[in-house]
């Protein structure tokens, strides 16, 4: 059985969510697309798959990489004799499940705007967690067919043996509702409720979004400044960075890498892996580093570039990145649970973290890149965040909410604001964005035409995002 570690094609890496339609013109070319990429895998021709292969993955592997990676760790693995697709993620990104002679393997994989290979990822297989003995608690009364649709979702997540605890909201013509499930430490027995804390993670990167549009509106910064205007001389020097705007820290469009190649250097704790990486680390690796595409010309999810971002709000309002997140928006909008860092008061709403399987892990603590991920919220501060989202007022607030929603950046099917994604859930558009830190996992949609925002929280870094969007094709 060939070892997955040795599979390093992690040509790219982006948001997940299952948000596409089935069989979707774009998942039907991927799959058209895997299907030869199965028939030369089974033929050992190496030659025949790289081929198909687009301009980002021959950057990272050259023919004669590809080739002896192929020949020495895939080839061996002998014969598929059977596939399947497991997911089609973001109508990007398909997840194919590969029984081959010596084990099974999964391989991830997504085509450029070309219909060439982008990512090609293979890893072991993982099995079905299994489901948990008993039904989880929940404090949904089952009463109506709002509360029945919501809990036919539910079960399907919760009942896993390998998540623990579970928190939605909705807010449907100006009428909230919320569910819990689970409990908020394995084995407490108590359930989560919505003022439970979680990690958000990625959610984050809409409130640091607002943030740009707040300081734009109030003329300290423009969307069109280029990021050199803002950094040391010795780190602007890289002519890489030159063509870098605001705008694109935001809608992922800087040409960025996902994160910078020297973070995990300084990670002493792996479980906690942003703790310890400051902005000394980041200028030191911003002086050399090299985009993975022009500027502007191509979407390519970033952490980094929104951490960039965020750490260039700070400078520019003299204020941290947790106090610009509470007198910008939190204090007006009255959401006093939604912040970067937990005092004793907040600890003890805050639900313990737990890993994808199911194994208790650290929550995450951030330093200069926090802005792309270093949030606690609840349920019901996100849905407060909803309505403010899709209820207009002549406030500053409101204000730089509203232009987040305006479309920057559109490539075929996929359209993104600033921060937002928009995506579409049987023919209706939202503005979404999803979170995962290693024990959390985070969903938040919503349609201010449709009154409708979904809210879905996990203490577990399972995915939540089939679950949320599930929920929204019930109910919407």
């Amino acid at each position: 059985m060939m070892k997955a570690r040795f599979l390093l094609f992690i040509l790219l890496v982006t948001i997940g969510a299952d948000l596409c339609q089935a069989q979707s013109i774009r998942q039907r070319k991927t799959d058209s697309v895997f299907q030869l990429v199965k028939k030369y895998l089974n033929a050992k021709q190496a030659d025949s798959i790289y081929s198909m292969a687009g301009q980002a993955f021959r950057k990272e592997l050259s023919p004669e990489t590809f080739r002896y990676v192929a020949q020495n760790q895939l080839f061996p693995a002998g014969r598929i004799s059977e596939s399947s697709l497991l997911s089609f993620v973001n109508d990007k990104i398909a997840t194919y499940k590969l029984t081959f002679d010596s084990g099974i393997l999964q391989l991830q994989m997504s085509l450029d705007d070309n219909d060439k290979l982008e990512l090609f990822y293979f890893s072991v297989y993982k099995k079905d967690a299994g489901n948990k003995a008993a039904p989880a608690g929940t404090t949904n009364l089952m009463r109506t067919q709002l509360d029945k649709k919501v809990d036919s979702a539910a079960r399907k997540y919760i009942q896993k043996a390998n998540t623990v605890g579970l928190s939605i909201g909705i807010l449907r013509d100006g009428t909230v509702n919320t569910y819990n499930y689970g409990e908020t430490e394995r084995g407490n027995s108590k359930l989560p409720d919505a003022n439970t804390l979680f990690e958000i993670g990625s959610i984050t990167k809409t409130f640091t979004a607002t943030l740009l549009a707040y300081y734009a509106d109030q003329h300290k910064v423009k969307l069109t400044d280029p990021i050199v205007k803002f950094l040391p001389d010795s780190v602007a020097a890289n002519k890489q960075l030159q063509g870098i705007t605001l705008e694109m820290l935001s809608n992922h469009t800087s040409g960025l890498p996902r994160l910078p190649d020297n973070y995990i250097n300084h990670a002493s704790v792996p479980q906690d892996p942003y703790k310890d990486y400051n902005k000394q680390d980041l200028f030191e690796y911003l002086k050399t580093c090299k985009l993975v595409t022009k500027p502007g010309e191509r979407y390519d999810y970033s952490n980094l570039g929104v951490g960039i971002l965020g750490m260039i709000l700070a400078q520019v309002s003299g204020k941290t990145f947790e106090q610009m997140i509470e007198q910008v928006i939190c204090h007006p909008l009255n959401m006093e649970s939604t912040v970067q860092t937990l005092t004793p008061a907040r600890q003890k709403r805050f639900a313990k973290v737990y890993n994808e399987d199911g194994q208790e892990t650290l929550p995450w603590h951030f330093n200069v890149l926090a802005p792309c991920g270093a949030l606690h919220s609840t349920v019901n501060n996100l849905l407060t965040y909803a309505r403010a989202n899709m209820t207009p007022a002549p406030t500053p607030v409101s204000k730089a909410l509203q232009l987040t929603h305006v479309v920057t950046y559109r490539q075929k099917d996929l359209k993104l604001g600033l921060g937002w994604h928009i995506i579409v859930i049987n023919n209706v558009e939202y503005y979404f964005h999803d979170g995962g830190t290693y024990g959390s996992s985070s969903f938040l949609v919503f349609n201010p035409q449709k009154k409708l925002a979904v809210v879905v929280l996990s203490n577990c870094g399972a995915s939540v995002n089939d679950l949320g969007v599930d929920i929204v094709k019930r109910i919407q």
